[in-house]
């Protein structure tokens, strides 16, 4: 249980990250504007768990470098943390088997 709270409030910290990357640089996404509106989190949300399960939502694009380098960092430790937990399962379930 643990462990996928962990994975979802890495998301949440992303849209975070994403927010005040989108208010510092108003260009910063392209299909998604950083203003007040009721869509506002929804979006984000959308964008951050799109990118960290690497589905990747083609109707946003992070197009400044500071944007698309949280992409990236977002993207690879949505493949690492999986496979890393796996493995820890894995070896914990085979040290129990001994």
């Amino acid at each position: 249980m643990g462990a996928i709270l962990l994975y979802l409030a890495i998301g949440l910290t992303f849209v975070a990250l994403y927010t005040f990357v989108g208010l510092l640089i108003p260009d910063a996404f392209s299909g998604m504007a950083i203003t007040d509106t009721p869509t506002l989190a929804s979006t984000i949300i959308y964008f951050s768990f799109g990118t960290l399960t690497t589905a990747g939502p083609g109707d946003i694009a992070a197009m400044h470098p500071i944007a698309r380098s949280l992409s990236n960092v977002e993207a690879m430790i949505g493949q690492l943390y999986p496979a890393t937990l796996l493995a820890r399962l894995v070896t914990l379930e085979i040290e129990d088997e001994k």
